[in-house]
This record gives C-alpha cells, structure tokens and sequence, in this order.
C-alpha cells in the first residue's frame, strides 16, 4: 500500500488568518480580506478584477448572466466536462451546443466548434480539462471571426498558463472552482475574473445582491442574490494561494519523474499536452487504456492506495435533464468523447504529491 499525501492540507498560516477573521466583528463577505483576495487572485492568474463567490457553480451562472447570455442563445461547450458547465448555461435560459472532444487532449476540438456554429450562437466555454488548457490560439481566432464571446471554465487549472499567459486571462471572464477536491481550496468557494470593468461591476453588484457602491444597504438596483463569499473562506484561500506555485513545481517535477519510471508500456496513453501549454496545474492525470481492462485497471491502482477513478460514466449531453427533453441542448457528432467513457480514467493529484520514491512507486503500479 503506498502511503500518499492527504488533502486539503493546511498549517499555521491558514490558522493566523482564520484567528483575525475570528477576532475582527465581521466574518462574512464585507470583511476587507475577501476583496484583498479576489485582487491577489486576479493578478496572480492576469486579470484585472476578481469577484467571488460561494462556489464555482455559481460563478459559472454569474458570468453568463452578467455577460449578456440571454433565453434562446447557443452557448458552444465540450461534451465532456462536469455537469456545471452545461447545467450554468441551462439555468440561464441558454442552449448548450455539445461538441466533440479532440482524442488524446481531453479537450474540446475547435473544428467541432466550427462546426457547431449556427444564426443563435453567442459565446464558446473553453474547459481547461484536468489543468492543461483548451487550443486557445484556434478558439480566440474562431471566436473573433464569427462575434462570438470566448468563456473559460477554468476549474482545473489554477496557475496553468498557454505560451506564458495564465489561465483566466484570454476570454471576456473566467470562472474558477475553490471545491474541497481542488488544487486550492477552501472547501467551497469561486471566482469569476474579468478585465472588464463594466462587467465586474454587474457581477459584483448580482453577487450583492443588486447593489451598487456608494448606495444604501436597502438599495437595489436589479434583481441579484447573495453569492458573496466568507471572510472564513478567504482566509484559507489566501494561504492556499501563498503555497500553490511550490505545490504546483513539485507535481511538476514528480511527473518528470513518473514518466522517467514510467518509459513505456503497452496499453496506457497518456493525455496529450499542447506545447503551448508551458505550466499544467496538474490537477488530474488523465489516459486512456487501449487495449481494454480499464475498470480492472483502476481496481489495482485504487488497492495499492492511489486515487485513480474511471471516467465519467456518460457525456454531458446523455445526462437525464438533457435526454428527458426537459432542457434544450443541440448535440453534435461526438466519437471521441463517447469513446472517452468506455476507456478513459483519472489519477487525483495526490499521487504527485509525495517524495520521489513514492511517486516511481505509483509510476511502478501504473504499468
């Protein structure tokens, strides 16, 4: 059995900063720190404005709405992702138009988005899969040459960048996921990024439940909610964000030495990763098994204690609320990602976050 690190993980500076919320009379999303936070994130991922929330669910929502994402527009997404980026643009009013993933990528094909375009269709959602990001450089020019928005589902790839450029930064906004399984977290918790002002004043100001600076409490402008994220949260967020970058070089350099041990081996494929992709958040790793057995597969890595899962047991699209009929999609050909189900698996972080010995040991077992 190999011993893994657990997560979350945490030491005495999430506990500092929980003790000055603690002793500050305000614990919730009005305290000074949350917005000391949303700017430190912003900045760190190159966006200009950050605007947090309860969960990254709801910053999908947010950023949709805000954007100008109306009743009967086509929003373009992977037909593989977690149910959030399709279920966001249905609560809206939206379509989802599901398109094909490329085969080895695991991430959403720009020829399908090509493909895929129709008279209704207002925005594209780049889903960065497992931490290495979407073809930014095909989506942005498709995006451009038809009018559409570029989104980014940016739940996996905190600290990712494409050609130096870090994950969050490339569409009109960017929704990222704080969830107890993430690579920071704080059990719970999101954020939209923008460098849009107008659009993060209407983010903020829905999150707020309608309001605006400057106005009264009991003012409100339009019809918002109160998706405002805990001084709590932010406090453990804000450690998280202190330690990612070594966190991140170390999965980094593990998965160096997992491959060294690794060599290779008939069966596996592993996710492909775009050169342009020059930081992977390393959120998950990601193959397919070729040759069948890939539950028996997950079975003998899960007994030796390594997190590995198989994959989605459907497409976004072959969810009951999409097949019931009860919410409208468009559905493109998919191959790729219907093959994905029956092959596919992920390995959690976690296996990359030990000693080098105990990551040739997980590389050992994966062969």
């Amino acid at each position: 059995m190999i011993e893994l690190p657990g997560w979350p993980i945490s030491d005495a500076r999430e506990t500092a900063l929980l003790q000055e919320v603690l002793a500050s009379p305000q614990w919730g999303g009005f305290n000074p720190l949350v917005s000391k936070f949303e700017d430190a994130f912003a900045a760190y991922q190159g966006a200009a404005f950050g605007v947090s929330a309860v969960n990254g669910t709801v910053t999908l929502e947010m950023m949709l709405a805000c954007s100008g994402i109306r009743p009967g527009d086509e929003v373009i997404v992977p037909a593989i992702s977690f149910v959030s980026t399709a279920s966001a643009v249905t609560r809206v009013g939206a379509v989802p138009v599901f398109v094909d993933i490329e085969p080895y990528s695991f991430n959403m094909c720009p020829d399908a988005v090509r493909a895929a375009i129709g008279p209704a269709t207002k925005a594209v959602m780049a889903v960065h899969f497992g931490g290495s990001m979407a073809e930014l450089d095909s989506l942005i020019a498709i995006c451009e040459e038809y009018g559409l928005l570029l989104f980014e589902d940016a739940a996996h790839a905190h600290g990712s960048e494409w050609n130096g450029k870090r994950a969050g930064s490339f569409g009109l906004a960017s929704s990222f996921s704080f969830q107890n399984g993430k690579v920071m977290t704080a059990g719970e918790g999101g954020i939209v990024l923008t460098s849009d002002e107008e659009l993060a004043a209407r983010m903020r100001s829905f999150a707020n439940q309608g309001r605006r600076p400057g106005s009264s409490f009991f003012h409100h402008f339009e019809a918002g909610n109160n998706y405002r994220l805990s001084a709590l949260h932010a406090a453990v967020l804000t450690a998280q964000l202190e330690r990612l970058d070594a966190q991140i070089a170390l999965r980094n350099s593990n998965w160096a030495v997992f491959l060294e041990e690794y060599g290779t081996a008939p069966g596996i494929t592993w996710q492909s990763i775009p050169k342009a992709v020059n930081r992977n958040s390393l959120y998950l790793i990601l193959g397919r098994v070729t040759n069948g057995g890939r539950d028996a597969f997950c079975d003998r890595l899960q007994a030796a204690g390594i997190p590995c899962t198989p994959f989605y047991p459907h497409t976004l699209y072959q969810n009951p609320m999409y097949t019931s009929g009860n919410s409208p999609c468009r559905v493109m050909s998919c191959p790729n990602a219907e093959g994905y189900i029956g092959d596919a698996f992920w390995i959690g972080f976690r296996a990359l976050m030990g000693d080098e010995a105990t990551t040739r040991a997980v590389a050992r077992y994966s062969r």
